[in-house]
């Protein structure tokens, strides 16, 4: 059934409310349509009422039913119609009418609206009663030839019908076909008509090379009269490919009714076909094109994003030379003199430039999926205009920022996105304020549990139809789409968040604001780790791979001067360290004697630091295993990242690293570990 109870409702309300003025508007269409038919007493609308009060109550007591009762109670209408000397196509035109005075009715009830699925309902109720009209209609000329009484139902039908028309008795023989089956399928009507469906329509199949649009091939038994015929029920929107004798693909869907006789025994089935060739074809043109947009876009989106690292990484580097020189100088102090806060200047520094680079790898990786978390707006504010500054200060017209923080709580948000959505409207204020100026950052309580985030430029204020299609990503101004292409990704990303991004000019008109307003997390708590170590969580189903403290530790990495100063600084915490610089010679040495924990670079050209990680875990399930890298993990699987204790980012942070080796646990847990590795529980780290 293709009505819904929803539709079934809507439709049962329209007819118990406006039962009486369908019934006026029916009469008065139909005497207009049939105004040479002689009615006795030109009565018509007691008979219509009639139908229409046994309509209301079938939807009423029988729900989706209905659409199979509700032809029983046409089917003497037809003989009715005869008496009164109707035609064929008078009761063809009579139903016609019912169908467009429901939806007038309708749409006059639902201010001009009519919704699918009860077009859909109205129109399969209509159908099946005209077609349960015609066929008593039919029965009533009194002919003796069960031959002759069919075609005249068929006949009847194909008046109104536009489509082919094929008619299968109840012991599935093909009695009638009428010739657009034959023009459709592209085979001669013998080849249809006079057999069985079992004996006669598998060769057709064949020879037409008939399949689904999935390719598969269509088979004898997919036919809908013949599941008509087992389920005893209609079967709708049956599609099917075939190949034509001149040449190219068609496309039919076909659908089927089962005929009941007034007794309720089933008669036969009257299954329909018709061209879809021409929407198959338009259809998959439309989706070719929405693919190629969606490709367009995501090139767009992009060269955006590469764009904006792009300029990122120009400000960056004259940061970074800035740092650099810093430590040149300090080491040169160094080297004349020894002074602590020498060496206390030079690790800030080299906390800052990693501080930095983690910043430019957390804007740069390729996020598949948001975790709305707890985000600190005035702090990723800053950390934001720390990315940027070097592309807003380091140019012939200057862009100085002013900030004026106000929210120190946090918002419902993905924190790399919020940060990379700042970091981008930030470059966008940039691009508006070519001769330069100020650039103000605010953030303000906005109502209860709201954030407001400001950023108003000094550019020139927007025109009232350019603020009317800013978010709209196929401008055709020069340089608009990319702009509004971004603008419209981040809206909907805000969205997503239950907030809003919006623009407006400034009240003095001297430039332009763009607003983001966002939901402030319940829990204002934040507990995010360091960036120099980000701890995992223990294997699933197993406990935490904690020995007691390490002191044997092996240190892999293939760049000399970054393993032997490792080594060095263990060393003098008191551990034993070994130095491998190659994957091979780590698997050689462990295989000897394993340690107690290994430190891995993750790039290496041999073998990954996760691979060895993997064979590590294998061979010695409970030593502490870290990555060491450079890179921004998030990339990771979840596989891999469980196949390590702990990854830490350079520059290292070695108070943490000595923290993660120094992790014990008390005897008694040891003691159950032990006796656990002579057990099954082995198998399961």
């Amino acid at each position: 059934m293709p009505s819904s109870d929803t539709a079934i409702a809507a439709l049962s309300g329209l007819l118990s409310d406006e039962g009486e003025r369908i019934t006026r508007l029916w009469s008065k269409r139909l005497r207009a349509e049939t105004y040479e038919v002689e009615v006795p007493g030109r009565d018509l609308r007691a008979p219509l009422r009639h139908l229409l009060d046994e309509l209301a109550r079938l939807l009423e007591s029988r729900g989706e039913d209905a659409v199979r009762l509700w032809p029983e109670v046409v089917r003497s209408h037809g003989a009715f119609r005869y008496d009164q000397n109707f035609d064929p196509e008078d009761l063809t035109r009579e139903f016609k009418s019912l169908q467009e005075v429901l939806l007038y009715v309708y749409a006059r009830r639902n201010g001009g609206v009519i919704h699918a699925d009860v077009a859909e309902l109205v129109s399969e109720l209509v159908w099946e009663a005209d077609a349960s009209a015609q066929a008593s209609y039919a029965r009533v000329l009194k002919t003796e030839e069960v031959r002759f009484r069919e075609a005249a139902v068929m006949e009847s039908v194909l008046n109104h019908v536009e489509v082919g028309i094929l008619l299968a008795e109840t012991d599935g023989m093909v009695s009638f076909a009428s010739p657009p089956v034959s023009r459709l399928m592209g085979v001669p009507m013998r080849a249809v008509v006079g057999a069985r469906a079992a004996s006669s329509l598998g060769p057709v199949l064949t020879q037409v090379n008939a399949r689904h649009p999935t390719g598969e091939p269509f088979k004898v038994h997919d036919m809908p009269f013949l599941r008509a015929l087992r389920e005893k029920a209609p079967v709708r929107g049956v599609m099917m490919q075939v190949e034509r004798p001149g040449g190219g693909d068609a496309t039919l869907e076909m659908s089927a009714t089962p005929v009941w006789e007034e007794d309720q025994v089933l008669a036969g089935v009257i299954q329909t076909f018709s061209d879809r060739t021409e929407a198959a074809v338009k259809t998959k043109a439309l989706e070719n094109a929405h693919d190629e947009v969606r490709r367009l876009q995501g090139q767009l989106l992009r060269r955006t994003r590469q764009q904006a690292l792009g300029q990122l990484a120009s400000g960056a580097a004259h940061a970074l030379n800035n740092f650099l020189n810093v430590l040149r100088l300090r080491i040169t102090l160094l080297q004349r003199e020894y002074k602590p806060e020498h060496v206390e200047a030079l690790d800030k520094t080299v906390r800052q430039i990693g501080e930095l680079v983690a910043r430019l790898q957390e804007f740069s990786v390729q996020r598949t999926e948001e975790r709305v978390a707890n985000v600190p707006v005035d702090q990723t504010v800053r950390e934001a205009l720390e990315l940027a500054r070097g592309e807003l200060e380091q140019r012939e017209h200057p862009v100085h920022t002013e900030l004026d923080l106000g929210f120190p709580w946090g918002v419902k948000a993905d924190a790399g996105f919020f940060r990379e959505l700042i970091v981008n409207l930030l470059l966008s204020a940039r691009d508006r304020m070519e001769g330069g100026g100020t650039l103000v950052v605010r953030t303000r309580p906005a109502g209860e549990g709201w954030l407001e985030l400001r950023l108003e430029d000094a550019g020139r204020p927007y025109a009232q139809d350019e603020l009317a299609g800013l978010f709209d990503p196929l401008r055709r101004d020069p340089g608009a789409p990319q702009f509004s292409l971004f603008l419209a990704v981040a809206r909907t990303q805000v969205q997503r968040w239950g907030g809003e991004l919006t623009v407006e000019n400034r009240r003095d008109g001297s430039g332009a604001s763009f607003i983001v307003r966002l939901p402030r997390f319940s829990d204002v708590s934040t507990g995010a780790p360091p960036p120099s170590a980000q701890l995992m969580p223990p294997t699933p189903g197993g406990v935490p791979r904690l020995p007691t403290r390490a002191r044997r530790v092996l240190v892999v990495d293939d760049d000399l001067d970054n393993a032997r100063m490792m080594a060095e600084v263990l060393g003098e915490e008191g551990y034993d360290v070994q130095v491998a610089h190659s994957p091979e010679v780590a698997l050689r040495i462990w295989e000897k004697h394993p340690y107690d924990a290994a430190l891995l670079d993750a790039v290496m050209p041999e073998m990954t630091g996760w691979e060895l990680a993997r064979e590590f875990r294998q061979r010695t399930p409970h030593a502490l295993l870290a990555i060491v890298t450079g890179m921004d993990v998030r990339g990771q699987n979840r596989a891999s990242l469980a196949q390590v204790d702990a990854v830490f980012r350079k520059p290292i942070d070695v108070g943490a690293l000595d923290d993660f080796l120094s992790q014990t646990r008390g005897e008694e847990e040891a003691a159950e570990e032990v006796s656990e590795e002579d057990g099954p529980h082995d198998a399961t780290h």
